[in-house]
């Protein structure tokens, strides 16, 4: 192996902002005075001083580190950052200056010194803790790398050398493997230079291959292997957002050679849309951003050009004009076909960054600063001082932190970037990215984006539903996982898909509408540029037209202070969750004489089904749990999870429906007590997989039940209109009532299955509802074809198996001059959205 080049001293004091006395903050930038810091800079370093507080739980004083589980050591990268720039705040960090550093340090040193690149170990053998790896200890030694770098001089001479092979030889193997893969590294794989766009995305996996290479580049760019390295590293960022339809024709040059030279992949669809495991995986695309974010990081600390590539990268303007144009207030894309990994904010920080410090999109700079403003409360949030929350995997934290950090040096040194890009208005923002978008039967999407809202119409086996975002607003409906999003379930298999797609060019107006077709009826979905959307329906199931609420406590984010208010026919209510949000529930009821107690399902909470750790029940006044050790059956079981789990007091243990039984709502565990018992209260321990609505019942003999308790607290309207805190108005015709809420979900037709229509509105108050809800609607003399008059468009719906010419009255209003009829001819399962008439 050839000798590292080591960065020289002056050349790295400059840019890292150390000094030789000390680690004090000085001008970054290659003796060059940059301007302050910016809002966001500002606000970044804030973040990470308070989150320290989550890094130092995770110090282990007998080893004298942070852990090597989950990757928690490469906190150190956050760490470097504070102890190089700004000013510090103790009060903020929980933890005095000197006590960091040498925390910081002397994790460093231990974990440099048992990587596998740096003890020459062979692979399989002893003698190393962690790394050698291409995905994903690459990607976390690059981070490592960097806090070393950053802390240079506060680290002895064999450390230094300990990091200057993990960067030397980390490069070196990558580059050795060509187009191939890394055998070390299980199934993961790039599929070499050719990508895969249908059924698992490549570009996260082409990502990790550079960062590997950009570390060793960046410092050590006299290395004999340099060339190589470069090579590769362009080729894989490159091809990570490759569509040979553009690229074969694209003579932009980057490293003095044209696109077409260096793309062969293709990762993605024709419309710029990223697919991951049979799912749009927003999280994915954001990859464009994230991994030449990470890269660059390393050439602002050695003080280098930036490689052309990380500028460049060929058609990541249309990757990042879809997550805009699916965009919500929080800056991010929507996520309707995710189970998890939503509302991660520290992860999904940087690609924002890079994509507007590093390639100068001052609409990404708008997003980022919308991100920006729920940050802080975000990380107010139980569990407090945490950047990722709600899903995801526990190595997020740490890397989440280091993401965090160098979105704060990307700002700091935007001399050496495009300087100060700033952010659209927010009114500007959200115009350039309206209007409607049909991504095709396969990816099985269709997104609407207006000045109001945002609406898609997703038809992906396994995640189908209508979702609706009032002002962009991922926070009030919840449109991810398993929440239907008015249709009765995500698990609808999809018989035929029809959409009609309108534009303000073509049509006069931007507007989308689908049909899909199922085995028990039809389905429909308007949008329109108003921001409102219709829903149609033959009625396909109980209890359609459901959506699903967020309701936290998280204050400086608007509509999450811990209830939701209602208005409806005869008054409002107001609600807060009293169950149906996972952890532990307990619920208690008037006493009753039960032998027999039953946990039946209503709703789960995600695509997994039900799972308990526990099922308690007790008497009242006593403690003690009637249920442990009795036997308990259910209405199915995962082999691993029998239902015996649920009641034998292991806390390891639990109970799980069958796979196969995932999809369906009324599963069900009873626990017979084994003589009639008075009881008043369960105690109820759920997995991941929780129950969001279910009800208690009991019974004398295990065969005819009553409900003693229903989670969580329903109430009903008994009418045809219902409007959520103001922010969103519903208005019923037809379906089988009443509206029925709680103060996580609302249900337009509680009852058996029936046709409705039911129009959705964004941010109105409830008397603007209750007079839509009094206005007259169109009707049809075809039966199976429904229609709806919504802020002046005349929303036609052919729900039936076979072409139609149906003839549409429309009454008058007190907005419009008289009755008209109109004449529509429709396919099979399509639907049409008309214009409004003239002088309506």
């Amino acid at each position: 192996m050839a000798t590292p080049t080591p960065l020289p001293r002056r050349r790295f004091l400059l840019a890292s902002g150390a000094t030789a006395a000390g680690l004090a903050f000085v001008s970054p930038g290659v003796g060059v005075a940059a301007p302050g810091p910016g809002p966001e800079a500002l606000l970044y370093h804030r973040l990470l001083l308070r989150h320290t507080r989550w890094v130092e739980t995770q110090w282990d004083a007998a080893a004298g580190r942070y852990p090597l589980a989950d990757f928690g050591f490469v906190s150190v990268l956050g760490n470097a950052v504070l102890l190089t720039h700004g000013t510090y705040d103790a009060d903020l960090a929980g933890v005095d200056r000197d006590t960091l550093a040498d925390h910081t340090v002397r994790t460093i040193r231990h974990f440099a010194a048992t990587n596998f690149w740096a003890t020459g170990a062979t692979w399989g053998g002893g003698g190393y803790e962690w790394g050698g790896r291409v995905f994903w200890d690459g990607t976390f030694e690059s981070y490592f790398v960097a806090a070393a770098r950053l802390l240079w001089d506060a680290l002895d001479a064999a450390t230094r050398a300990h990091v200057d092979a993990i960067a030397v030889r980390g490069a070196q193997y990558v580059a050795g493997l060509g187009a191939g893969e890394d055998p070390r590294s299980g199934g993961w794989s790039s599929n070499g230079l050719t990508g895969g766009h249908r059924g698992d995305s490549k570009i996260e996996e082409m990502g990790a291959k550079s960062m590997p290479l950009a570390t060793g580049l960046a410092y050590h760019p006299g290395h004999p292997d340099a060339g190589a390295w470069r090579e590769w590293l362009t080729r894989w960022l490159s091809n990570m957002t490759g569509l040979p339809s553009a690229d074969r024709e694209n003579g932009t040059l980057i490293d003095g050679r044209p696109v077409s030279e260096w793309n062969t992949a293709q990762n993605m669809y024709e419309g710029h849309v990223v697919e991951n495991h049979g799912t749009y995986a927003p999280m994915y695309q954001q990859s464009t951003g994230a991994y030449p974010g990470r890269n660059a990081l390393h050439f602002l600390i050695a003080g280098a050009p930036l490689p052309e590539v990380l500028a460049k990268q060929p058609n990541a303007a249309g990757l990042w004009r879809t997550m805009t144009h699916l965009g919500t207030a929080a800056g991010l894309s929507s996520h309707p076909m995710v189970a998890d990994r939503y509302h991660l904010y520290g992860r999904d920080l940087l690609p924002l960054t890079w994509r507007r410090m590093g390639q100068a999109d001052p609409y990404v700079a708008r997003a980022e600063r919308m991100l920006a403003a729920h940050l802080e409360p975000y990380l107010a949030y139980p569990p407090e001082n945490r950047l990722t929350k709600f899903s995801g995997e526990p190595k997020y934290e740490p890397e989440a932190r280091a993401e965090v950090a160098t979105a704060y040096l990307l700002h700091v040194r935007r001399d050496r970037l495009h300087g100060d890009v700033r952010p659209v208005s927010e009114a500007r923002y959200w115009a350039n990215v309206a209007g409607a978008t049909d991504y095709g039967a396969e990816v099985g999407l269709v997104g609407h984006q207006s000045a109001r809202s945002l609406a898609m119409a997703v038809s992906k086996a396994g995640h189908v539903k209508f979702a609706f975002l009032p002002e962009h607003d991922d926070w009030l409906f919840d449109v991810t996982g398993a929440a239907p999003a008015f249709l009765p379930g995500i698990g609808l298999a999809v018989t035929g898909r029809s959409v009609a797609r309108y534009t303000r060019a073509a049509d006069g107006f931007d507007g989308s509408a689908t049909v899909l077709r199922f085995a028990q009826g039809s389905a429909g979905y308007a949008t329109l540029p108003t921001g409102a959307v219709v829903y149609a329906t033959s009625g396909l199931a109980p209890d359609e037209g459901r959506l699903r609420l967020h309701t936290l406590a998280m204050p400086g984010v608007r509509g999450l202070d811990g209830d939701r208010t209602f208005h409806g026919p005869g008054g409002s209510v107001t609600l807060a969750p009293d169950g149906g949000d996972g952890g532990v529930d307990e619920v208690r009821f008037p006493a009753v004489a039960a032998r027999h107690v039953r946990i039946l399902g209503a709703r789960p909470a995600t695509q997994y089904g039900y799972s308990l750790w526990h099922v308690e029940v007790y008497a009242p006044g006593s403690g003690t749990d009637l249920a442990r050790g009795r036997t308990a059956t259910a209405s199915s079981a995962d082999p691993a999870y029998p239902p015996p789990h649920a009641t034998d007091g292991d806390p390891r243990t639990r109970w799980a429906v069958a796979r196969a039984e995932r999809p369906r709502a009324d599963s069900w565990l009873a626990v017979d007590l084994g003589a009639e018992q008075r009881v008043d209260r369960v105690r109820l321990g759920w997995e991941a997989a929780y129950g969001a609505e279910y009800r208690v019942q009991v019974s004398a003999d295990g065969t005819g039940w009553r409900d003693v308790a229903a989670v969580p607290a329903a109430h009903g309207f008994a009418g045809n209109w219902v409007n959520v805190d103001d922010r969103a108005g519903f208005v019923v015709r037809g379906g089988s009532g009443p509206i029925r809420v709680t103060a996580t979900s609302v249900t337009l037709s509680a009852g058996p299955p029936a046709a409705l229509v039911a129009e959705g509105y964004p941010a109105q108050r409830a008397g603007r509802t209750r007079a839509l809800a009094a206005a007259p609607a169109p009707t049809t003399d075809v039966t199976g074809v429904a229609a709806a008059l919504v802020d002046g468009h005349l929303a036609v719906f052919n729900l039936t198996d076979a072409p139609v010419q149906a003839n549409v009255h429309v009454p008058a209003r007190p907005d419009t001059a008289s009755d008209r009829t109109v004449r529509v001819d429709l396919p099979a399962a399509a639907a049409a959205i008309l214009p409004p008439a003239p002088g309506a």
